[in-house]
């Protein structure tokens, strides 16, 4: 007796890109009901998931991450790919939770987007093998859009789903995805550029850097990260000068979060510091000067700036530093 595919139920990893969305249309074409989770965490948010859900009224839950993500980001199984972006255990990781959910809310199965070649670390049939080895739920992953290029799964086999009305995608191309979007009548959707800042070369520097120097932090530093110029002023300190009026705004609401001392060059327009981690005076005098030196204070010149904040003075008067004297301690890919 074959299964009534209208009672089966599928979990399916949201990124709200394309593939994510097709994956989860082509099996709720077979009647198969379909609904997705998004992992959350400051490396990767859940706006477009919750755009795709809201467009094509799949239900969509939220989970944050964040703590035991961490754990894993600082000593993957497998490594990094060309820069913090641990893909393999990532995946792994997540389907270990939606496999938990699938297990304490009666779903059939999991799914996701993934095409087998189009990414050449992480989407190989290799490291699709791993990721679902490593998740505990191995033989429970459907991967409607190139199924029939894997072996075959537990839901497949059982009948769950319908082999023959899965997908045989390959490789970097998108015509097929395009063609499918087309007949599924899905308009708008994200380019195929990654949204994981682990794969951002300036991001990643500065996730090093905080690895390197703190064994403990606060959730609000790791966002904190996409933010400014860093400045490593010594093992304890940094220094984080805006760039544009709105992350001069992102400095004054991460102080408010967590503490620091902010720093404001007076009487010439220029960015906002702050500085975090244990500043001495001399140390609060240099972050003083490097911020005057990014501000229209003449560099020849004393420049008053003030200081508001935890073990700090209302102002000091500094000669401003130039750009290019400070290279050194800029984080680099900031």
């Amino acid at each position: 007796m074959k299964p009534d595919r209208e009672k089966v139920r599928a979990l399916g990893l949201c990124s709200g890109g394309l593939d994510s969305i097709l994956s989860a249309l082509v099996l709720r074409r077979q009647g198969i009901s379909v609904s997705w989770i998004s992992f959350e965490t400051p490396f990767f948010p859940p706006e477009k998931a919750e755009k795709a859900s809201s467009q094509s009224g799949i239900p969509l839950r939220v989970e944050n991450i964040t703590v035991t993500y961490i754990e894993m980001l600082k000593d993957p199984h497998c490594g990094y790919g060309q820069h913090m972006n641990p893909c393999l255990d990532c995946h792994s990781l997540m389907f270990r939770f939606a496999g938990r959910i699938m297990q304490e809310e009666g779903y059939d199965f999991l799914f996701s987007g993934e095409v087998v070649g189009q990414r050449p670390m992480s989407q190989t049939k290799s490291s699709l093998r791993y990721v679902e080895k490593n998740s505990g739920f191995a033989g429970y992953i459907v991967r409607p859009l190139s199924a029939r290029l894997l072996a075959e799964t537990i839901p497949e086999k059982e009948g769950l789903v319908d082999r023959e009305q899965l997908l045989d995608i390959s490789g970097r191309g998108r015509k097929r995805q395009i063609a499918l979007a087309e007949e599924f009548g899905v308009g708008e959707y994200p380019a195929p550029a990654g949204g994981c800042l682990l794969t951002d070369k300036g991001y990643s520097r500065r996730l090093r850097d905080l690895f390197d120097h703190q064994d403990q932090f606060e959730e609000w530093e790791l966002y904190l990260l996409k933010y400014g110029r860093h400045f490593r002023l010594d093992k304890a300190t940094k220094l984080v000068v805006g760039r544009t009026q709105a992350e001069n705004e992102k400095m004054v609401h991460y102080q408010g979060m967590g503490g620091g001392v902010l720093i404001k060059t007076l009487h010439y327009p220029g960015p906002t510091g702050l500085v975090l981690g244990q500043p001495t005076k001399p140390l609060l005098t240099l972050a003083a000067a490097i911020c005057a030196g990014y501000s229209k204070a003449p560099n020849d010149f004393p420049a008053k700036v003030a200081l508001s904040g935890a073990a700090a003075a209302d102002s000091l008067t500094v000669i401003p530093i130039p750009a290019d004297e400070v290279k050194r301690l800029l984080i680099t890919g900031s």
